[in-house]
């Protein structure tokens, strides 16, 4: 009977929040329609991948291989040629004004440099304020001069030494990527961006939820009902359990066949990654509703957490390129785990036979988040 009343008392908090949830239209859109706006914004927008850098080119050579090797930049879809300058000071004019990224400048004697074996210089300036830009910018450049080099100097052999020219070894690169053939950021980014909303969803319902209880004074009056603690916690953490993973399901359709995104491996997996994030997650939001007694308190203590556990995750940074104990910390996030079942599942298709440690840690971290935060929560409603 005891646990009839209980499962009853259950039964009726869990009525009443989906109902509270359910009841407005503008909540129903918003728990369901920004993930979907959002999965598609960040789809298009989080990317490796960069093309056009808008560039100037100085050329004082005016000589038919220097244009030669400008048409190379030209066609690239790497380099958008904005400004064809006759003056240095220009250049400095354009990247302070923004207009350009890069500039070429091609001196004089460049052509016959190269007729007579000589090396010639090209040089590249770059608006190194951004470097990752400036980097991939200048790794373009040095292939495009590389392979101009290349196949100026079979030219000449051609025309000059046909004999020698066939003789000349060289090293042919055979390229096999695994899991991603075209090397598409997106393939990479989709499944991390379907984590970093699933994050930001789940504890700032869970947290909004429950200090907005407490804001308006609802909360003791749940409490004086027969209602129990543990019974008021499932009561409000269950509804935003099962709304994170339809919206998990909702964004990895979307990510699936809008962004092409290949899913080759198991959906009992990827749902059982999802099942334990989401935990994590519950247990995050309820802690940072004890600490909190206002929305606005509850608003910052999440943006707290958030943005280093983006950042800490992998997501846009590779976690080998952290210093070292920052990549210590990276082991208390289990963002840094979800994303790697995530690109397990979606680019690999791996099992669970290769993902457990990382099943295992969300696991821990759930637990233990969640028996702090209920004992936390338990006590802050003495």
């Amino acid at each position: 009977m005891r646990n009839r009343a209980m499962l009853n008392r259950l039964r009726g908090m869990l009525i009443k929040e989906f109902i509270q949830v359910f009841r407005d239209t503008r909540t129903r859109f918003l728990l369901f329609g920004p993930p979907i706006v959002q999965m598609l914004v960040f789809g298009y927008a989080a990317t490796l991948d960069i093309r056009h850098i808008p560039t100037a080119v100085l050329d004082y050579d005016h000589s038919q291989v220097s244009r030669d090797l400008v048409s190379r930049f030209t066609a690239s879809p790497y380099f958008d040629v904005a400004a064809r300058v006759d003056d240095r000071r220009a250049i400095g004019d354009l990247i302070d004004r923004g207009d350009v990224t890069a500039a070429l400048q091609i001196n004089a004697g460049f052509a016959q440099d190269l007729r007579k074996g000589r090396p010639a210089q090209l040089q590249v300036i770059v608006d190194a304020s951004d470097s990752n830009t400036a980097l991939i910018a200048v790794g373009y450049v040095n292939q495009i001069a590389a392979r101009f080099a290349q196949e100026y100097q079979q030219d000449r052999l051609l025309r000059t030494s046909p004999m020698q020219a066939s003789r000349l070894p060289s090293v042919v690169l055979d390229r096999r990527p695994w899991y991603n053939i075209d090397l598409d950021s997106q393939w990479f980014f989709v499944p991390g961006v379907i984590g970093n909303l699933i994050l930001i969803m789940v504890v700032s319902l869970t947290a909004f939820a429950i200090v907005r209880e407490r804001e308006i004074g609802t909360l003791e009056q749940i409490m004086v009902t027969p209602i129990g603690r543990l019974e008021f916690i499932l009561g409000k953490t269950v509804p935003f359990f099962l709304i994170g993973l339809f919206d998990t399901a909702l964004i990895s359709l979307v990510g699936t066949f809008w962004f092409g995104v290949p899913f080759r491996g198991s959906i009992g997996v990827l749902a059982m990654g999802a099942v334990l994030f989401i935990l994590c997650m519950l247990g995050v939001g309820l802690f940072i509703s004890t600490i909190s007694r206002t929305q606005q308190q509850a608003m910052v203590s999440g943006f707290f957490f958030n943005m280093p556990a983006i950042t800490f995750s992998g997501f846009g940074t590779p976690i080998s390129s952290m210093p070292e104990e920052m990549q210590w910390l990276t082991y208390l996030n289990p963002l840094r785990y979800f994303l790697e079942v995530l690109r397990g599942v979606y680019l690999k298709g791996v099992g669970v036979d290769v993902l457990w440690p990382q099943m295992a840690a969300m696991g821990l971290f759930g637990v233990v988040m969640l028996a702090i935060s209920v004992a936390r929560f338990q006590k802050s409603l003495d």
